[in-house]
Order: C-alpha cells, then structure tokens, then sequence
C-alpha cells in the first residue's frame, strides 16, 4: 500500500473499535485460554510492558512494519521476534511515552518523529509475567534504523501488504515454556515465524487495518 493511502487512513484507525480479544484469540497458542483462566489472580501482580507497532514508508514510498529479532540470552523472549519495546520504567509517565523511549533506543527511531495513532488491546504474558500495551505509531519519513546490539539481533522490515496476505499465515509447531513441541498459527513474514503474545498482537492490528479498509 502506498503510504499517503495509508496516512488517509488515520482518522479510521483512531475511531475504529477495537477487535480486542476475539481477535487476539485467532493467532493464539491452544492452550491459552485455560492458562489465562488458571492465572487470573496472579495477573492483578503483573509488571508492566509497552510496545510499538511503528508504521513508516520506504524510499519506493510503500508502507512497512518494523520488527525485531531479539538476541539470544537466557530468558523466555530469546531469539523471538517481537515488536520495539519493553518495561516501563521509573522515569516514564506513561506506557506510551516507555513505547516510545524503547522504539529509540532498539532500532533508533528518534523519539519527536513517532507519532502515535492508537493505543491496542493489551495482552498477558504468563513466562515473563508482563502485561503488554501495544501502540500503534508512525514515521512520516523513511527512518534510518539503527539496532541496540546488547537487545536486538536484527531489524525486520515488513511490507503491509505481505502482513495483509493471508498466504503468510501458517500452522506452525513451535517450543512453548508450557510443552515442548505444540502447534500453533503463526505469521511468516519475511523468511521468519512470528507467534504468540506478538502474532496475536499483530492479528489485531490486521483486523483493524482490514476494517478501515473495507468500510
């Protein structure tokens, strides 16, 4: 999609309600429901995540989506991909303004150039005990990315309309921390396989992207 069509619809995304859950749910691993049913007490503890969709054009002028792979470590989120972000910290007002500090600091996007157009639906994390708020921001002009070697293996630059394809969800079998191996839909985006807690967030952000679209 051309990104001046996408920047008309703005005013759409802002306005639009929110598919929540009912959308998450559709990229969601099977076993999810039961463990958020099992785990309802325990989310009222959980700390708190910000992350950033961020929107932007390339130098063609057609619309993308950053994504990051995450570097390998000993923790639950290694070497997965996900969106810019992570957890709030002492010196953010807001989850938005921790969304937007964390998009600067993993894949150099200036702060003043992320406009944010949306607040998502948030979503539990039960391995990390993170409860996430996505965003969804824009960059009016090409960004020049520029990766935080200690966080972010590689940068991932996804066209729209590959995210929008429906060819490129997928079942895929996947290493959980509650089963070794388990099926689950996935998006394969550029070369990589996106799933859980991010899939799910993406698979909002699709469904409000296709509304405005289509409406």
């Amino acid at each position: 999609m051309n990104f001046d069509d996408f920047v008309k619809l703005k005013s759409k995304i802002e306005n639009i309600p929110l598919p929540a859950e009912a959308s998450q749910f559709k990229m969601s691993p099977p076993f999810r429901k039961e463990l958020l049913e099992s785990m309802k007490i325990k989310m009222t503890t959980a700390r708190k995540a910000a992350v950033m969709a961020l929107f932007y054009p390339n130098e063609a002028h057609e619309t993308m989506l950053v994504l990051i792979l995450r570097n390998t470590y000993k923790g639950v989120h290694s070497a997965q991909i996900g969106f810019p972000g992570g957890k709030l910290e002492p010196e953010d007002d807001s989850l938005k303004t921790a969304a937007i500090r964390e998009t600067f600091e993993e894949v150099g996007v200036p702060e003043q150039d992320i406009e944010v157009w949306r607040k998502l639906t948030h979503i539990y994390i039960p391995p990390s005990h993170f409860i996430v708020q996505p965003f969804i921001g824009v960059v009016p002009e090409t960004p020049t990315f520029s990766k935080q070697d200690e966080e972010v293996d590689a940068i991932i630059e996804v066209p729209l309309t590959e995210f929008l394809n429906e060819k490129n969800v997928e079942t895929k079998s996947v290493t959980t921390s509650y089963a070794a191996k388990t099926d689950a839909p996935a998006f394969v985006l550029q070369g990589y396989v996106v799933w859980g807690a991010t899939a799910m967030m993406l698979s909002e952000i699709k469904d409000i992207l296709k509304g405005v679209r289509y409406h």
